[in-house]
Formats: structure tokens, sequence, C-alpha cells
């Protein structure tokens, strides 16, 4: 009794909670638990290697059920602790003579649905601008392939042929940089119809669409990944910048590949300030060797440390190792600059140009590619040169 007699003050006072202020508590530490667990980010209802394996079953239904001659891709992109990236598949789907193209783009989905719908997928609607078609396979409302399909012809039209293959023992390799913004480059790149190399800005009007019906087409596409310039000269709103922490780094670089999904490598955009800094290049690297990419130093600056330290991080990487193609984009002088980079690559065996989509290196390449297994030289993606 006296020692309930002496518990009854603290009681009173509240220095020890009485029953109702106990449940009370109780209630409110059950309520912050169930509110921290329904804020936790949507994890993924499967593993990235099942959405790899559901991928290449994919591929193959769509191999079976397109015409022959079609061209069937996949990037398997999709990684378990990254949970906004997917698998993507590519179908360059030629024509048949007499068979209008929505047959078989039926066909194919047809195809494409069975498989998915055995593995519990649904699919989103379709997305169809002019020969493109795009579409998603999801489980659980998460996106886990990510499909695009391109008509190579429009119905009626003879199949083109072939652009031939200039052969040669020296490689040269062609970027154009700075595809995102409009879609009209992209066309004109995509009518030359030899092995280039497009550089992607992120998260751009047109980057993901640009970046996708790129590679379904056979062209390599890279991130061109912004970066802090001396001066600050025209800087992007989004850039690696110096100080950054090895954390933002790796969210920065990861989301603008979010926009770029089908990049196999990266270069820079600007970066004469970032990759002259050594720390900033070596929190960049990892980033890469985890996603698999490659790295092009652009070299805007003659301090670059980009280059040696990818190599020291195990990250394959090459150069820019001829003059910018188009500084002055004067038809006279893209030519000579191409000159210099055929010349070049013959000396070296190999080199890599880089330059943009303006009309004057368009109409450049038009010319140019074409002859170039005659001088000896013969185009190639860039991850061909990276070592």
């Amino acid at each position: 009794m006296a020692h309930a007699k002496l518990l009854r003050p603290a009681l009173r006072s509240g220095f020890f909670p009485g029953p109702s202020r106990f449940v009370r508590s109780v209630g409110t530490v059950l309520f912050l638990c169930a509110f921290l667990v329904s804020c936790k980010k949507p994890q993924r209802t499967y593993e990235a290697k099942e959405a790899h394996v559901i991928t290449r079953e994919l591929a193959r239904a769509a191999a079976a059920a397109a015409p022959a001659g079609s061209d069937i891709r996949t990037k398997l992109s999709a990684d378990s602790s990254h949970p906004r990236t997917v698998d993507h598949l590519y179908v360059t789907l030629r024509g048949r003579a007499g068979q209008p193209d929505r047959v078989q783009l039926t066909r194919l989905i047809r195809a494409l649905d069975s498989v998915a719908t055995g593995r519990g997928l649904t699919r989103s609607s379709l997305a169809s601008s002019g020969t493109v078609t795009r579409f998603e396979y999801r489980r659980a409302g998460v996106a886990t392939q990510s499909v695009l399909v391109v008509a190579v012809r429009p119905p009626g039209e003879e199949e083109p042929a072939a652009a031939p293959l200039p052969q040669g023992n020296a490689r040269l390799a062609i970027i154009l940089d700075d595809l995102g913004g409009e879609l009209a480059p992209a066309d004109s790149i995509f009518e030359l119809r030899y092995p280039l190399t497009i550089s992607v800005l992120p998260n751009l009007a047109h980057s993901t669409e640009i970046a996708e019906e790129a590679a379904a087409r056979g062209y390599q596409v890279l991130l061109h990944l912004p970066m802090q310039s001396v001066g600050e000269e025209s800087p992007e709103p989004l850039e690696l910048r110096s100080g950054l922490a090895a954390e933002d780094v790796s969210r920065l670089v990861n989301d603008m590949l979010s926009s770029v999904p089908t990049a196999a490598g990266v270069n820079n955009h600007q970066g004469s300030l970032a990759t002259a800094d050594p720390v900033l290049m070596s929190e960049l690297m990892p980033v890469l060797v985890q996603r698999r990419l490659f790295f092009i130093d652009s070299r805007t600056t003659a301090a670059t440390v980009a280059y040696d330290t990818a190599r020291r991080a195990g990250v394959a990487a090459s150069f820019r190792n001829v003059p910018f193609l188009d500084d002055v984009a004067e038809p006279q002088a893209v030519r000579e600059q191409f000159e210099r980079a055929i010349r070049d690559a013959r000396l070296k065996g190999s080199a890599i140009a880089i330059g943009h989509p303006r009309p004057a290196t368009l109409e450049l390449l038009r010319q140019a590619l074409p002859q170039l297994g005659s001088r000896g030289v013969r185009p190639v993606y860039a991850s061909e040169l990276v070592q």
C-alpha cells in the first residue's frame, strides 16, 4: 500500500504514464510505423534476372513473327537496385511486297502478347507516330519491358537498297553530338544509313524518343553528359560540377540515363572544368562501371584527366583524337576538317571525330561516307575504338 501511495502522485503528475496515456502512446508509435512503411518507395515485384529471361523470350517470339530480314535487338538494362530501369526490345520491321505494315505489326504484337500474358504481364496502349510504335509490358503496374517497333518503309514503297559498307583498314568513328531537342536532325542522320554514333542530351523534349529510335535503327547511342565548363559558358540546368558528393554524382547520372535508356556509353558535353577535376572524374567512373558503359572523352580542354581516370577505374574508354568537324559550320571548313580526320585515321590506324547535325556537316557526310572505302577508311561505331 505504501508503494501504491507513493506512485499515485507520480501518476497524477505525468511522470509515469497512466493506462490511457500508455495506450495512446502505443497507438501513436504504431501509426508512425505504418506511415513510414507506407511512405517507402515501391519495390520491384520481380528480379532483374527474371526480366532478362522474359525479354529473351519476347525477342524469340518477335523473330518468329516478323518478316524475313527484320532486325531484333535487346538491351538488358533492368537492374534490381534501380527500380525505374527496364529491359528494352527493339524491332526493325521489314515490309513484304503487297502486305500492309499494319498486318505485320498486328501479328508481331499478338506474338509478344502471348508471351507476356503467360508471364503475368499486361501491355500498355500503343503509342504510334509515323513509322514508329511504342508500348510497355508491366507487372503490378510497374514497367518491366519497353518495346519499340520501327517500320523501315511506308506501305506500297519498294524496300530501299542497303547502303554499301565502305571497306578499309583504317577505322573512323564519327560521333554526332547534341541530339534530343528536335526530331528533324535525328531524321536526317537516320537517312544516312552508315555506322554512326549519336550522342543525346538528357531530359530534352525528344531525348528518349530519339535514343530509342536510333537504337532500333541500328545506330549507337551515347549519353551526352552535361559537365561544368570554364567560365560557366552556357551551363545546362543540371550538370556534373566540381564539389558534388559521390552520391549526388551517382543520382544525377542515373537520372540522366533514364531519359537516354539505350545509351551504350557516355561522352561529355562541354566540361572543360569538370573533366580537369580528378576528384569529380573519380566519382563518375564507378557509376559507369556499375551501368557497364564506356566513356569517350570529348577533350574540350587540354587539361582533361577524364580518359586516364576512366582507364584506372576499369572503364573502357577512348578520346577524340582529331579536330572537331564543325567548330566553323561552313561547308568548306567542315570539308577541310573531315579531310584531316581521314588523313589522321590512316596515319594512326583509327580516329574518333566529333561533329553536330548541322546542315553543312550532314551534307558533307552524305557525300563523303560512300567514298570512304575507296580511300582506305571504314566507318565504325565508337565502341569499336575503346579499350
